[in-house]
């Protein structure tokens, strides 16, 4: 029977696929701490405050690209090139969804709006990231291998995911709440969707490599585009919704750092 503890299971089992999954997840999160590292660097004087916080957002990103590729390192594995189709970031930044990169290559500072745009961005795709990790720490979080892991980056991407709720109800209040309802639902709608065929395409690398029989390969990809139809019917939802976090000021502070995996 086909489960998320089973699926995973395998693909860590075999050193092929897991260099193919570790080496994604490291280019994401690496990729994240380019950007938030420039975003600190560029926030515009009246919102100098959040410097520090994205700045903590993007070294906790840095800290579990390091890690990614320390597991490999523990297998006596290099990383692999990612394959295009399976480029969340990328693939996002192709939809117009959060700031381009090409603007945080400039050094003029970025607007008030764009500030907002980036916030929401991040509070749909830190949902994701909150959620995928929440599995992965609760089916492989006494991993040997694994388990300390997944247990410090989920904890993460929970504080980060606190971080985007408690800044943008702040910035909401100060008069910015129709863009970030606005961004929030375009960004959910496009997100949704690109993940879908980021998970498509990793399912289908992941199939060849473990030679997947045909029906194996058809049942995943069904599975998939179900949870897609269940996402763009209502549970897009959840991906937009604001709430006072239970954690207040979790981006306060240094990073933790992680030198057991650096």
């Amino acid at each position: 029977m086909l489960s998320a503890r089973s699926l995973f299971q395998e693909i860590v089992d075999h050193d092929d696929t897991f260099q193919l999954f570790c080496s994604i997840a490291a280019g994401g999160e690496s990729q994240g701490g380019w950007e938030n590292a420039r975003i600190a660097a560029l926030v515009p004087e009246g919102m100098r405050d959040l410097a520090p916080k994205i700045a903590r957002h993007g070294a906790d990103e840095d800290k579990h690209g390091r890690i990614f590729n320390a597991l490999l390192r523990k297998r006596g594995l290099e990383p692999v090139p990612v394959p295009p189709e399976t480029d969340y970031t990328m693939l996002l930044e192709r939809r117009g969804i959060g700031l381009a990169h090409d603007r945080l290559r400039r050094q003029d500072p970025l607007s008030e709006r764009d500030i907002v745009v980036y916030l929401s961005h991040s509070r749909v795709t830190e949902q994701r990231a909150a959620d995928q990790m929440g599995v992965l720490a609760g089916h492989f979080g006494s991993h040997p291998e694994l388990g300390r892991a997944v247990r410090m980056i989920s904890h993460d991407e929970d504080n980060h995911l606190a971080y985007c709720h408690e800044e943008l109800l702040r910035l909401a209040r100060q008069g910015h709440g129709r863009t970030i309802h606005r961004v929030l639902r375009e960004s959910a709608l496009a997100e949704i969707a690109v993940y879908r065929d980021v998970s498509l395409a990793v399912m289908e690398h992941m199939g060849r490599l473990l030679r997947w029989p045909a029906p194996k390969a058809a049942a995943l990809a069904a599975g998939i585009r179900g949870a897609y139809g269940y996402e763009r019917f209502s549970g897009w939802h959840r991906m937009v919704r604001l709430s006072p976090p239970e954690r207040r000021g979790a981006l306060d502070g240094a990073p933790v750092a992680a030198p057991e995996f650096a």
